[in-house]
Parts: C-alpha cells; structure tokens; sequence
C-alpha cells in the first residue's frame, strides 16, 4: 500500500462508528481502489472574542471543541479553531452558533475537500502508511494519509444510452461503448449477437446493466443529458422494480437527485459522469443549439441515425416494434457520437490539466469559486490569515463592468486592432490587486512605499500581496502550454486567469468586495481611455472604438496599403505602446508593468454600426473583412450573422451582402432577387426562427414572446393526443412566423408571413449598412414588393 499512486476520482466523508472517516476511491495504473482515512477532524473559525459566547453553546457535543490558534481574520481580528471529531456533532454544532448569530468563517468546506486543499493534492496523491509502535513490535494499525503527486492514469470512459417509450415508463434498450467493448442490451425478443444481449423484461434488462458496467469497470460514465435523463429514468425505473441499481464500484445503489437550481446530480462511489452538454460548456465550446444531433454534425460531420427531431420518439417506437435491429444501430450509434465529440474536444484531456491547475474533480461543473479558494486559502493560511465571512466585503459601491466606448459608426478602411492580453489578469499583477493586500493597506500601518493605491478608497500593500504572485505562475505555466502545443492545459489556465477576477466580483466568493473587483474595471477603463488618447496623440490615428480589452484603430481610407506592411506596423504600434505603460507605471507608482498590448488584426473593410433608430455608433457589434497571412476572413461580432435569434435567412443575407460590399462588388441585383425569391417561397427552410425556453410556460404571463406561444400550441398538440410534455426549461423552440401568427415548426398550418420576413430580417440586416453607402433598402425594394 505504501506505494500507491493514484488519482481521486470520487470522495465522500461519513461518521463510521461515531468518528469522522474520509473516503477517496483512487484510480491507479491498475485499476481503482478505496482509500479511507481516519483521525481527521471539521474545521472552521470564529472570533476569538465570540468563544464565551460559543462555548456553552457547545458545551454537551463531546465531539467538538473550540481552541486558539495563532490566525486572525481579515479584520485582524484574533480567531479560534471549532473542531468536530464527527459530522452529526458538526452540524448540530453549526447550526446553535448560527442561530445565536456567531460569525463563522470557512464553515462551509467540507473536511474531505479540505483535506486536500491544504495538502497541494490537486490531482495525483499518494498513499503513505505508517505503523504505530507498540512495546516493540509494530501494530496492526496503519495511520493512512495522502501526499501530492504528479501522477495522471489513463481513464476508461464508458458512453451510455438508453431509449425508452414516449413517457419514459418503460426502457426499450441500453446503448453501452467502452473502449472497443460495446453492447446493446434490448427489452424483449431481438435476434441476439456479438453486440446484442436480449433481455427477458425491464428486471433483466437492468440486471445485465449492472453485469456489464461491473465487466467493463469504467473509470467515467458519459453520455448526452446523461444525468437529467438517462440516470435519472434508469434510477426511477429501478425502484420502481425494487432493485438496487448498483453502478458504482461499490454496493451503493446509484443516486439522481436535483438541484434547487434544477441541475442534477448523479451519486456513484468511484466513477463519475460526465454530461456532454455540460463539459462542453465548461470548456467554453459555444454551438447555435446543443442536442446531439447539431453538436455531432458541426464537429464531426455526421449525425443520428434518426435526423428528424419532431418525429424521432414516434420513429423509435416503430422501430422497436418493426426493426428492432435498427433502434439497435441508431442506439449504439448515439454513443459512437458521444464517444467520438469527447475525443474530438478533447474533453477529458481539458478536465485533468483543470484538476491539476486549480484541483477542481472533474466532474465538478462551474466551481470558480471553489477553484480560487483552492488556489488560495492554502497561501492564506501559511500567512497568518483566514478567510472572511462569507461575501461579508464591501457591496454598496457603483462598480461598472468592462469598457466599452462610444463608436464612431461608419464604413472604414484599414482598421487594426490592439488587444490587452489577458488584461485583468495583468492589472492585477501590476497593481498588486488581492484580499490579504488589500486588509494590510487598509489597516494604517504600512510604510508608504509598499502602497499601491486602488479605486473606491482601496489600498494595497504590495509586500503581502498574493493572488498577483498566483496568477504570475498560471501566466508563466500558459506560455510554457502554449510553446508546448497542450491546448487543453492553456485553455484551463486561460479559464481559471479570468475567473480570478469574476469570483471578486460575485457573491458566489467568500472574498467578494466591491473594493477588489472595482479596482480592477476602474483601472482597465483608465488604461483603455489612455491608451486611446496616446495613440491619437502620438500617431494621429482616429480610435474609433474601445470594447473591456482592445483599441480599434483607423489608420485612414488613404492607408499606403501597398507601400508598407501593414502587420509589421500594427506590431510596431504594439511594442512602442508596451514600452510608454512600462514607463507610466514605474513613473507613477514604481511597480513594474505586467500589460502586454498585442496586435490582432488588420481589416481591410470595417463597419461600425449605428444603434437602431439613433445616429449614435453601437456597442459590441461590428463586422470586417479581416487580413492575414492566410488570406481574408469576413468577420462578425453581435449581428444578425452570428446571433442564434436571427433566422438562416438573415444570416446568409448578411453574409452575402457584405461580402459584396466589402470587395467593392455589384450587390443591388443580389439583393432585389432575395426578395422575390423570399416572396416566391424559394426560401422557407432558412425561415425558421430557434429561441431557447428561459422559464416553464406557466411562468410566461403577462409578456408571453412569440417563441412561447408556438411551443405552448405544439405543448397543447401533444397533451390532446396524450403524449407527455416536449419543452423543458432551456430547450429551443423551432417556430415560423404566420399570417395568423407565430407557429411551431412542427404544426405549421397557416400559410408563411413573407412580408413579415422581409420586414423584420432582410430589411435590419441591410440597412445597417446601405445608408453608408447612401442608399435605403425601402427604396430599391419597394417596387417588387408592390408585385406581391
């Protein structure tokens, strides 16, 4: 045992006997195995001025205890250790301090995460057992404890499917991919194979799932709205029958229990599931829809077996009664597609440099919050300090968001864009930004020089500071993934640098103040607003446009294009800006300057977009013919093209019309035929609008949008012909708009409103660009819409 290494997969901690016992399963280079730990204690704290209050409080819990300790809090304030030699003393003794309004501090982390945490066990340990001595002879009884260790093992993954009838009463088959291992376990007769086990019943159905997950011993169970869907029915099938679903690696039946925010969660000892929706998002992959079917077509080129979505469960229940061997192939297939997205994003690549860098499980959705205090507490600690209440800091202040400055609306040529890499982080370096710098600035004490001054009365004191010493190492680290080509652990750095900045901000974080986060938006407006000025000021450049971390700088329609390189200058720009911060700040403040300005582009055609209805220039939305070394690229950012709300037919217009536009080329015949050939029904598959249910139907009363009332037509459709419910919350309505209103894709009765279309799509797109060319879309269509 003394040379286990392994990497934990699940943890859980539990009173066994009346004493704390901490649970990790490990997967090792052999397989899994379950390391328990005994002799740990819960831990938080109070002030220690609070424990006269405390202790009687306490008094009659034999397992807690309340001790000094040479930490203070944030507000320098002495503090005592509450210890729980079990959870039921634990809780009770949390719950009377809480209801006599004492202050607790770092209550909320569990002893098995804490475990860790405060080891540096972010992703490998290893088990150390040492024996305790007994008149001379060694003891039975082993002290087990984890140490750090670099160790990662490969990880089998195993995809899972299942299909059921129309109100999920009753399990059709079970889709399992492993590796090279798969099998399709089917409810009832089916002509049996190397790769299909029929199944007498739901009973035997159930049994062999949980004889082949044990054959296969997967270390991740994956699948698409695994959770919500697949785990959850199989879980209330299984009780249903009276069997305990065991999926786990030990006799604990499997687990689905659902959020107060209505995520769910699946409980399994030693394996985890990752849902593909959910990772994908984690690792900050964005697609138009999510299901299945859209995701594996834009990555993989292929789709299910079964492409219409609105007749899909009708099609399965035939083909459970007719082919059985084909709802075979199409439910294996969908874990061929799951199996094949996960390599394809290298998703479980991306999950373990993210448990190596901030010791995230990799299960763990979101957690930004509990990956900063992972990466902090430990150096807070081992500086004399805990952390404050939780969110207790300062929350009344007026801190704006990212800077975003009025544009000059227009139709330009040669534009480049300078952007600020990573430009919170670095303010943060630079400006010495952090909790404990902050609590010793502010306390009155520190000798001037080690001040460096923040926004909304902040002080820092620069010789404590240690998230910019954090965040210095996640940035070196990402240079050193970068030249390495590990994409995965880059991206992980990436994310975790810009949500050290968002968790100050949020409540979410126990470090929240308004000071913290202000100090680093109020400072990312100054340098923004000066580096515009500079570069007007020294260069003679017009910055038409400011957006949180990037200058959009017009060189002029005259721009010598074939006489100078236009990248090199851009560089040029960039280099010499760098050089004057490096100055400002060591002028100004004596700080060395992490900013790093760096050119990004060169767009040869640019427009900048009036706000509907204003002469004022918009905010977050521009489009350009882009330059670079591998040819041109028409680039959109906040417009029709790339807003998921717009229909095909928008976004293929605007995409044609600029792109003529751009290149100097005829456009006034392209688009008079889109409007004949809209109103001549050439076009009604691109007419079909996608919005995303954002709350139960129910709850839309007084506004109730056009994508509502299509899905509550197509909810009443199905509730007259006794088919459960189609929308949940977050799903995408598919819609078209009618003469008699809108209409879901599905039940479209009506005939199409084409002049709706016109109106409401083509009209936007190209009038936020004709009048730059003094022209109006009304007036060159008009005619042919009178022929209508």
């Amino acid at each position: 045992m003394a040379a286990l290494v392994g990497l934990p997969l699940t943890r859980r901690q539990r009173d066994v006997d009346g004493r704390l016992q901490l649970s990790y399963w490990l997967r090792t280079a052999e397989g899994a195995e379950e390391v328990l730990i005994d002799g740990e204690q819960s831990v938080a704290f109070i002030r220690s001025d609070d424990c006269a209050a405390a202790e009687p409080l306490i008094s009659d819990l034999k397992g807690c205890s309340l001790r000094p300790l040479s930490l203070q809090s944030l507000a320098h304030e002495p503090v005592s250790g509450l210890y729980a030699s079990n959870l039921a003393d634990w809780h009770e003794a949390l719950g009377r301090l809480q209801q006599a309004g004492i202050g607790l501090m770092e209550e909320d982390i569990r002893a098995v995460d804490r475990y860790l945490i405060e080891r540096g066990i972010f992703a490998g340990a290893r088990v150390v057992q040492s024996q305790t001595v007994d008149g001379g002879a060694s003891s039975t009884c082993a002290n087990t404890r984890l140490v750090r260790d670099d160790f990662i093992p490969g990880l089998r993954m195993l995809s899972l499917d299942i299909e059921t009838t129309l109100r999920a009463d009753r399990i059709l088959s079970i889709a399992l991919q492993c590796g090279d291992q798969e099998v399709v376990l089917f409810n009832g007769p089916i002509a049996a194979g190397e790769q299909i086990l029929p199944c007498a019943g739901e009973r035997a159905l159930l049994q062999a799932l949980m004889q082949q997950v044990r054959s296969m011993d997967p270390d991740l169970l994956i699948g698409w709205n695994v959770i919500g869907f697949d785990l959850r029915v199989l879980e209330q099938r299984a009780r249903t029958l009276g069997i305990r679903l065991c999926l786990g690696r030990d006799d604990q039946p499997l687990r689905v229990e659902q959020s107060q925010t209505g995520r769910w969660f699946a409980r399994l000892n030693g394996r985890l599931v990752l849902d593909g929706i959910d990772t994908l998002k984690g690792a900050t992959w964005h697609f138009e829809r999510y299901g299945l079917e859209f995701v594996a077509r834009e990555l993989l080129g292929r789709g299910k077996l079964i492409h219409n979505p609105s007749d899909r469960g009708e099609e399965i229940q035939r083909l459970y009664r007719e082919e059985p061997l084909a709802l075979a192939r199409y439910n294996l297939e969908d874990c061929h597609l799951v199996t094949d997205i996960f390599h394809k994003a290298e998703l479980v690549p991306y999950l373990l440099q993210r448990a190596r860098l901030t010791g995230l499980a990799l299960d763990k959705v979101g957690g930004s919050s509990q990956a900063f205090d992972n990466l902090y507490l430990p150096r807070l600690h081992r500086a004399g300090y805990v952390a404050p209440e939780y969110a207790s800091g300062q929350g009344d202040l007026e801190v704006p968001g990212g800077f975003v400055m009025d544009s000059r609306p227009g139709l330009y040529r040669h534009v480049l864009v300078l952007d600020f890499k990573s430009l919170y982080p670095s303010i943060i370096r630079s400006f010495q930004i952090d909790p404990l710098g902050l609590a010793l600035g502010t306390r009155g004490d520190a000798p001037s020089e080690a001040l460096v001054p923040g926004f909304h009365h902040a002080i820092f004191d620069r010789r404590h500071a240690l998230l910019p010493r954090i965040i210095e190492r996640l940035w070196q680290a990402r240079d050193q993934a970068k030249q390495d080509g590990n994409s995965a652990l880059s991206q992980a750095i990436k994310i975790q640098m810009n949500a050290c900045y968002g968790v100050l901000g949020s409540k979410v974080c126990r470090f929240f103040d308004q000071r913290l986060s202000g100090s680093i938006t109020l400072r990312g407006h100054q340098i923004l607003q000066q580096t515009a000025e500079h570069i007007e000021a020294t260069w003679g450049h017009t910055v038409i446009y400011g957006d949180t971390d990037s200058v959009f700088v017009w060189l002029g329609d005259d721009w010598p294009d074939t006489s100078r390189d236009t990248h090199a200058y851009g560089e040029q720009l960039a280099r010499e800006l760098n050089q004057w911060w490096r100055t400002q700040l060591r002028e100004r403040f004596d700080l060395d300057s992490a900013l790093e300005l760096q050119y990004e582009a060169h767009y040869s055609r640019f427009l900048m977009p009036r706000m509907r209805h204003s002469e004022k220039g918009s905010k977050k939305r521009y489009a350009g013919l882009k330059r670079d070394s591998d040819g041109e690229q028409l680039v959109f950012r906040g417009l029709e093209s790339v807003r998921t709300d717009w229909t095909p037919l928008a976004r293929q217009f605007q995409q044609e019309l600029y792109a003529l536009i751009f290149h100097d080329e005829p456009w006034h015949a392209m688009l008079k035929q889109r409007v004949e050939a809209v109103f001549a029904g050439q076009h009604d598959a691109e007419l079909v609008y996608r919005r995303r249910i954002r709350q139960p139907l129910e709850a839309y009363t007084r506004n109730r949008p056009p994508h509502v009332r299509a899905a509550q037509q197509l909810e009443n459709h199905r509730r007259e012909q006794g088919l459960p419910s189609y929308y949940a919350v977050g799903d995408s309505v598919a819609y078209l708009m009618t003469v008699n209103g809108p209409e879901p894709e599905e039940l479209l009765r009506s005939p199409i409103d084409y002049q709706h279309y016109v109106d409401k799509q083509l009209l936007p797109v190209a009038d936020s660009i004709l009048p730059f060319l003094g022209e109006s879309f009304a007036k060159l269509v008009a005619p042919q819409i009178d022929l209508f």
